[in-house]
């Protein structure tokens, strides 16, 4: 690996690492290269007045704020970005779908021109499915509604066809091959439950809120999860 992509890989670790700090023997390993080779990076990185906090034998983290500019990705960046892309593209509700197509063509455009065939030409691909079920829920609102914390009022029907109503607090959306599931919190039933969008009859959007904050909910939802999956 050349050191100006080595140094930028540490950048770009350093910044996944938003909870604790990154060692040097972290770092090598990743890297496959020497930790003496790391410590000299890093004092390279930081006399260049890079925001690295840390020492040896501690670890280190990258404050947060700092930002580089625009740097050229790399060909499996590219080919990874373009195969979500195209997932959402094919899977996604109508305004994912858009953004996903926009943002192929926005990768398209700022890629350098030896590079273009990994877009015209790409060599992995995320086929439709035929038999995918209708939204009966605007998707759009439905996201709005999770990122302000709007509770929503559905009329439902569960897997026989027997209607309910409820109120619930929507914390995530789980795209799946061919339906989309609501994570959330049921009024009615005090407990996480999943609605899945096309046994949706009528729905609301309420003005009531829900206390938040979403990533204590999804925390408390993913580790129920995790114990009524264990064995």
């Amino acid at each position: 690996m050349r050191r100006s992509d080595r140094l930028f890989q540490i950048i770009q670790i350093l910044r996944r690492a938003t909870r604790h700090p990154i060692t040097a023997h972290e770092l090598a390993e990743e890297l496959e290269t020497s930790v003496r080779t790391v410590y000299r990076d890093i004092a390279d990185l930081m006399a260049q007045r890079v925001p690295i906090r840390g020492e040896a034998g501690m670890g280190y983290v990258l404050e947060s704020g700092y930002d580089m500019p625009p740097l050229m990705l790399t060909s499996e960046e590219i080919e990874a970005a373009l195969l979500g892309a195209q997932w959402v593209a094919n899977q996604g509700d109508a305004a994912l779908a858009g953004a996903a197509k926009d943002l192929i063509s926005k990768i398209g455009a700022v890629i350098p021109e030896e590079m273009q065939t990994v877009i015209l030409e790409p060599i992995t691909m995320a086929p439709g499915w035929s038999n995918k079920k209708s939204d009966n829920i605007d998707m759009k609102q439905l996201r709005f509604a999770i990122r302000n914390r709007h509770k929503l009022k559905l009329d439902y029907r569960d897997e026989h066809d027997n209607p309910s109503s409820r109120v619930i607090w929507p914390i995530a959306v789980a795209y799946f091959e061919t339906v989309r599931l609501i994570v959330a919190w049921c009024e009615k039933r005090e407990d996480f439950r999943h609605f899945r969008t096309d046994r949706i009859k009528e729905w609301e959007l309420q003005d009531d809120l829900f206390p938040g904050p979403l990533a204590r909910l999804r925390n408390e939802w993913w580790e129920q999860q995790k114990c009524e999956q264990a064995p």
